[in-house]
């Protein structure tokens, strides 16, 4: 055997919050991390040339090199790509080559010194399966793949690829690696893709030889001490906040990562939460005690998210879940309407707090903060932050009233629930501010036309809006979306990648200003 290839760059989300401390490749199971039993296994049959492809905590591995002797290829787009893009980067690597996923679990070592053809590891399922179905002819060779099926053999677990088919399959990698659309493809689409023109043949194992964990709750079936005690802080939490052991917390999936923080649903007791806790870089961005005062401030409004825990020291926040709820759609007519019924009510309530949000003072801290990091990739930088500061002295010579605001005003935000109710979460950057600060927040996030701005403002205000309302709306824009564009360069310099928000956010910035100048809104004299 040439070779072995375990794909470990992923987040791990089946495993989650145990991956949001540790790399699901090295979770320990019955006291071995998975990844070290794939390791020794694949050594005990002779196959010492091992590359494990990291992308998320990366770090975590490094131990690997000295202790195993394996090498280490990073994945600049595990966090954009599906396992495509890992397999790409070690595509020069394929010969008789095992690959691997490193979340895989092998009871008995299924590897051997030689292998006569190619394959791949299967497990038979009774009854219907939504896995990956595979059909054979009279030889073992796969004819078929089906995303489910019933009674059924299904894909799991170690792939050997012979050379002839890995010097074949390289060149097609290549070619599917560049195609746009294939992000989201593993490298087992491309396979099923070009069936035809490879020979991989069933290798029939045990259900209980090759397991492949589908959640928490599954590894807790399989390792009894995970039942126990995950020796996970997240976990740890959970247990002391309800009262509760820990096989008594359930259902746990991740959400969809925010832009801030990162959240996952548990169940305790048939009631469920939602677990938010602070993403990278967090720290430096959000004041939690200001957060908590503010949630004490709007508790009695019934318009938020209902807290059960808030740890203003490590940001950490439990909250109820809303069955059946679904975020707001900027462009659908009655959310929009909704939406600015309960924000206007908010603002109307006189509610206040000793602190305020400055975007003055915002924008000035992230652009150190950027700066101290080396952050900041716009080429006219320098010239747009100026631009924001002329911005700040002009609409400081301006009357603007100051009740709490949300700020953080993204359509996300704004949940509709199963009774057509509204609620407003994610309160961490709330303040006393001007109201029109909201609108803007909530027209950028939506990416909306100056014309849709114009036209939310009207519905928020309920009237035609004055001269200065409308200036503010626009220069508000103009700071919020370079205000946001620092945030994204910031947070990117801890290696989370946001696509093309900053770029849109850079650009309302930029617009706006000139808006701002071409219709005599200010002057250029700075």
């Amino acid at each position: 055997m040439d070779n072995a290839i375990i794909l470990a760059a992923g987040f791990g989300s089946r495993f989650v919050p145990i991956t949001y401390e540790l790399p699901k490749g090295l979770i320990p199971v019955h006291g071995e991390p998975l990844l070290e039993r794939q390791i020794r296994q694949l050594k005990e049959k002779n196959t010492n040339e091992i590359y494990i492809v990291v992308g998320y905590l990366k770090e975590k591995f490094d131990y690997l090199i000295d202790k195993y002797g394996v090498k280490l290829v990073f994945n600049p787009e595990y966090a954009l790509k599906n396992n495509l893009a890992s397999l790409y980067c070690v595509r020069d690597c394929l010969k008789n080559s095992y690959i691997l996923s490193a979340d895989n679990w092998i009871e008995r070592n299924i590897f051997n010194p030689i292998e006569e053809k190619s394959w791949y590891s299967c497990v038979y399922k009774t009854g219907p399966t939504s896995e990956w179905c595979v059909r054979i002819d009279d030889t073992g060779r796969i004819t078929d793949v089906t995303i489910g099926g019933y009674d059924s053999w299904v894909m799991c677990g170690p792939v050997f690829l012979s050379r002839p088919f890995s010097e074949n399959f390289a060149a097609v990698i290549e070619e599917y690696h560049k195609k746009p659309g294939k992000e989201n493809y593993m490298w087992e689409n491309v396979y099923i893709d070009e069936l035809q023109h490879f020979d991989l043949y069933i290798n029939k194992q045990d259900d209980n030889n090759v397991y492949e964990f589908e959640s928490l709750e599954e590894l807790r079936q399989f390792d009894p001490d995970y039942a126990m005690r995950t020796q996970n802080a997240l976990i740890e939490t959970i247990r002391n906040v309800f009262n509760v052991t820990e096989n008594e917390i359930v259902g746990i999936k991740t959400l969809k990562a925010g832009m801030t923080n990162r959240s996952f649903v548990f169940s305790v007791k048939g009631k469920s939460y939602i677990f938010r806790l602070p993403g990278e870089g967090t720290e430096y961005l959000i004041n939690r005690k200001r957060e908590q005062k503010v949630y004490a401030a709007i508790k009695n409004l019934g318009i938020s998210d209902e807290v059960a825990f808030f740890d203003e020291n490590t940001g950490y926040k439990i909250t109820v879940f809303f069955e059946g709820a679904r975020n707001t759609c900027a462009q659908n007519p009655e959310d929009l309407e909704l939406s600015m019924e309960v924000l206007r009510k908010f603002h109307q309530s006189c509610l206040q707090v000793e602190h305020s949000f400055d975007i003055d003072m915002e924008i000035s801290r992230y652009y150190v903060l950027c700066n101290e990091r080396n952050a900041i990739r716009f080429a006219d930088n320098e010239e747009t932050y100026n631009k924001m500061k002329h911005l700040m002295k002009f609409i400081k010579n301006m009357s603007i009233p100051q009740v709490l605001c949300h700020i953080d005003c993204n359509p996300d935000n704004f949940l509709r629930l199963a009774d057509g109710a509204i609620k407003i979460i994610d309160w961490e950057y709330a303040g006393m501010c001007d109201p029109i600060m909201d609108i803007s927040m909530y027209s950028i996030y939506s990416y909306y036309s100056k014309s849709e701005m114009d036209d939310l403002l009207r519905l928020y205000l309920q009237r035609e809006p004055e001269n200065d309302e409308t200036a503010r709306l626009y220069i508000y824009a103009a700071l919020g979306g370079y205000l946001w564009a620092l945030w994204t360069e910031y947070k990117q310099s801890f290696g989370v990648e946001f696509g093309e928000y900053g770029m849109k956010m850079y650009r309302y910035a930029k617009d706006f200003y000139k808006c701002l100048l071409e219709g005599d809104i200010i002057t250029n004299e700075r």
